[in-house]
């Protein structure tokens, strides 16, 4: 596990750099390496200066997702479980498109994003929660549901508001692009504050994942594991989403990816999906920079179709292991 640990951390910086390095101006990775190490006036450090902000966007948005993917699919106990299970995209974006419709919201804020998110969350967990408190598949059920209704909300209003509508449009796709430092500065700390969560639940999960009642004789709190899974998930998706709008298959691929080399030990899921969902993204993120060149195919476009097929891969390598 530790080995591979290392070739993904490798990996990793492989694709930080073919992000710094691939755009309207290709550098090769010495130019990205002395621009970095030996900053300049240079026409390579201005366009490595550029990129830096995509760069760690794309990091951040990566291991956000795909942590929230593998949280979610823990306290749900389902392995089809992504960032959206239990409502979270669908409740940040409902709260954006009402900030643009009837608060006069230029774009997507994280303040707006991530309280829509957590009341979608809380409304799914007290819909799905019953005398003896929720379960997995009432969870499901709720979030499905609320996911319904907000997203017909969202259509409701965006096409019925033509300005709306047009600043919709180019959130909902997803992408990297045209993002600053600020909007990074707006993310990081709920980011790091969902990540620092995500890991105090991991003997929780590991140990959620032997059953609730197995979970209940070993001492262990379901209820405080899935509402800390939940708040850690929806500050991780909500952030995410905010900065870069929904980017779909990464929460829900990357984990899968993982467990096929770690098993379901979320000591082991956890840190690889960190790494692993950052490598995703950013590949997606440089394939749509070449692929209609000189324009650009969203980040969000990109996940879809290199998302999809890996993801059914893994699953049938998995087949009878979940």
């Amino acid at each position: 596990m530790s080995l591979g640990l290392v070739v993904v951390g490798v990996l990793f910086v492989a694709a930080v750099l073919l992000s710094l390095a691939v755009g309207n101006k290709d550098l090769s990775i010495a130019e990205v390496w002395t621009a970095l190490t030996q900053p300049g006036g240079s026409h390579a450090h201005v366009v490595v200066e550029s990129r830096i902000p995509r760069t760690v966007l794309g990091v951040l948005a990566g291991a956000s997702l795909a942590v929230a993917g593998v949280v979610i699919q823990g306290i749900t106990r389902n392995p089809l479980g992504d960032p959206g299970l239990l409502g979270v995209n669908a409740g940040a974006s409902a709260a954006i498109v009402t900030g643009m419709a009837f608060f006069g919201l230029a774009t997507a804020a994280v303040w707006v994003a991530i309280p829509g998110a957590f009341i979608a969350v809380i409304v799914v967990y007290i819909l799905g929660s019953g005398r003896r408190g929720a379960t997995p598949l009432r969870l499901v059920l709720a979030g499905a549901v609320i996911t319904a209704v907000l997203a017909a909300y969202v259509q409701a209003v965006t096409l019925s508001t033509p300005s709306v509508f047009d600043r919709h449009r180019f959130w909902i796709v997803g992408s990297l692009a045209g993002r600053g430092f600020d909007v990074i500065g707006e993310i990081l700390p709920f980011v790091v504050a969902g990540l620092v969560l995500a890991f105090a639940l991991i003997p929780g999960l590991n140990v959620l994942a032997l059953g609730d009642e197995t979970a209940r004789a070993l001492g262990a709190s379901t209820t405080t594991v899935r509402i800390g899974g939940a708040a850690s998930a929806t500050l991780l998706c909500a952030a995410a989403t905010a900065a870069c709008g929904p980017i779909a298959f990464v929460g829900l691929a990357v984990p899968h990816m993982v467990r096929a080399v770690t098993g379901n030990d979320h000591r082991w899921l956890v840190p690889y999906c960190v790494l692993l969902g950052p490598v995703l993204l950013l590949v997606a993120d440089v394939i749509g920079r070449v692929a209609s060149r000189p324009g650009e195919l969203m980040v969000g476009v990109v996940t879809a179709f290199i998302g999809a097929p890996i993801l059914m891969l893994t699953v049938r390598r998995l087949k009878g292991r979940i």
